[in-house]
């Protein structure tokens, strides 16, 4: 395990779902760590995960995060945490990207 990495030094990555890119920072059996690059007009899909408790901080944009029956209009130094076993989406309606401090801890 790397002790110290460099954000600048690692490539956006695309993940699964189209214009949702990725930097992985830590990845272990029990949780990971990523910085992660909404682009504008995007949005992942309402999914749960049955087995983890995701995170998210917002540095920089304003994203829209639903959580179960709940909808929230994030802005950047707000932290939000998205329970196991719960719809969870995030969506960026503006056009601007928003980027995104994402962990997930496993129960």
């Amino acid at each position: 395990m790397e002790i110290k990495i460099n954000t600048d030094e690692l490539e956006w990555e695309e993940g699964r779902v189209k214009n949702f890119f990725g930097k992985e920072l830590l990845n272990m059996d029990n949780g990971t760590f990523k910085l992660v690059k909404v682009a504008p007009h995007s949005g992942y899909p309402e999914h749960l995960h049955p087995d983890k408790t995701e995170f998210i901080y917002v540095l920089k944009g304003f994203p829209e995060f639903t959580i179960g029956a709940d909808k929230y209009s994030a802005q950047p130094n707000e932290f939000y945490i998205f329970p196991a076993d719960v719809k969870h989406a995030i969506l960026n309606h503006s056009d601007d990207e928003c980027v995104l401090m994402v962990g997930g801890i496993k129960k």
